[in-house]
């Protein structure tokens, strides 16, 4: 019998359990929503600092909940980082993060193995109602898709929304600068089956949100985990009618604006329904703005670089969370957390051991979340494929090798690597490793810690992202 299989069969036990002492008025275990938007940056929220881009409603999420201004996502691309999330396990253990290509494409035959145990599957087998409403791109062929892994309801795109484009589309950012759904044959799913290709990209923000709306609705008598990774800011940009011309930020604007219009929706429908004190909702990004892409990309604020790199502007994302009641007002936490916490955070809200025999790279943060206490995360490891980048300790971040997210074909190595204290300097543009030679010396023998620890058959694994 598998492990996986064993690990199922004893949340059924757990589960039981879990039903038994709803039954006898025991407290529920609580729900979970997370909102994970696509290549959105650190600078681009008013709560965050931009200028120009309205968004009220996050804003309002922030003064009732948290900000967590050091929250990193695991990866600087889509198919890594989501994989992480939703396994808690950094992308080399689960191979999700090839050399071929580090994200998943329409014509890619492999996806995430079977033999992972996601979030929705320990939540399920405890209970819980899921449902993964939007962007999987973690396999686009039916064993990988999300039903597959642990979600009842699955409804949105298989991959991004850029790819599958049209032989007689535009080529070039034309396509993006005047997008079209037609240039790309994007299928939208719902529960394994397309119901339309090309997906009209202009609905597909109000879309997701209205079916996260009616699993709200389907299931407020019963815990429940909601998993919504929106397609966009992810290029090519759409915009509902509602919302089409109406930001000073131009189209991108626009997109994120009416990002911000769907977590107010959920917000309020949890409030509709008196829910709201027991769900905590998280809201973040997969990985950094697309740079490249100009207008038609976001920023990083006051880090540097974006989407694709190991410089903190393409894995530090914009993060709010919110349980009122629960999470203190008003309150920010510069604690070191990451997406690979969310799977440990959440089987101790739900009281939910731990599966054995499974590497976790995630530590239990809802300390930080409920009590605004120091995060057990004192180091964080950035990985670009394979290749360790850059490691942080503290305040510290030790660069091993540096590349540009697009358009430095080879990383560089730094033979004396660059160190930086993120504290007092975020932007990452003061190298002080001739300053302290002592911290340089602690992180390296961290670093070989870390490697030590990080087992995994690489030429086997690469074949899933064939």
């Amino acid at each position: 019998m598998s492990l996986l299989r064993q690990f199922v069969l004893w949340c059924v036990a757990v589960s039981c359990l879990v039903l038994a002492s709803l039954a006898s008025g025991a407290e529920r275990p609580p729900n979970f929503v997370i909102i994970f938007a696509d290549d959105l940056g650190y600078g681009d929220l008013g709560c965050f600092g931009h200028p120009t881009i309205v968004t009220p409603r996050l804003d309002r999420m922030a003064s009732e909940g948290m900000k967590l201004t050091q929250f990193y996502a695991a990866a600087p691309v889509c198919t890594p980082s989501r994989a992480a999330l939703i396994t808690g396990r950094l992308p080399p253990r689960t191979g999700m993060c090839g050399e071929k290509s580090r994200v998943l494409f329409p014509n890619s035959a492999g996806g995430l193995p079977d033999s992972e145990v996601t979030i929705a599957e320990a939540l399920k087998a405890s209970g819980y109602a899921t449902a993964c409403i939007g962007k999987w791109h973690l396999g686009h062929l039916p064993q990988y898709l999300p039903n597959q892994h642990g979600f009842d309801f699955a409804f949105g795109l298989p991959y991004s929304n850029d790819m599958d484009r049209v032989g007689t589309a535009p080529r070039g950012r034309a396509a993006f600068l005047h997008p079209q759904s037609k240039f790309w044959n994007v299928p939208l799913l719902k529960n394994g089956a397309v119901i339309e290709q090309p997906a009209d990209q202009t609905q597909l923000t109000k879309r997701y949100t209205q079916e996260a709306i009616k699993f709200i609705d389907a299931h407020q008598q019963q815990p429940f985990f909601l998993y919504l990774p929106h397609s966009m800011p992810h290029v090519p940009l759409f915009a509902s009618e509602d919302f089409a011309g109406q930001s000073r930020r131009g189209l991108y604007g626009d997109v994120v604006e009416e990002l911000d219009w769907s977590v107010g929706q959920i917000l309020d429908k949890l409030r509709e329904l008196k829910l709201e004190q027991n769900t905590l909702v998280l809201f973040t990004s997969d990985n950094g703005p697309w740079l490249i892409q100009h207008e038609q990309g976001g920023s990083a604020g006051l880090l540097r670089d974006g989407k694709g790199s190991t410089w903190d502007g393409g894995m530090r994302e914009p993060t709010v969370a919110w349980w009122p009641g629960k999470i203190a007002p008003g309150t920010t936490s510069p604690e070191l957390t990451s997406t690979l916490d969310l799977f440990p955070t959440l089987h101790a809200l739900a009281g939910i051991p731990l599966p054995q025999d499974v590497v976790l790279d995630g530590y239990d943060i809802s300390p930080v979340l409920l009590k605004n206490q120091p995060s057990p995360r004192e180091t964080f490891p950035y990985y670009r494929e394979y290749t360790l980048m850059a490691f942080r300790q503290g305040p510290w971040k030790l660069h091993l090798l540096t590349q540009d997210g697009y358009g430095q074909p080879q990383p560089t190595r730094h033979e004396r690597p660059l160190l930086f204290n993120l504290d007092e300097d975020p932007s990452e543009v003061r190298d002080v490793a001739a300053e302290h030679p002592e911290v340089v010396a602690k992180i390296l023998q961290a670093i070989e810690a870390h490697q030590g620890g990080m087992t995994f058959a690489k030429s086997q694994l690469e074949e899933r992202l064939k």
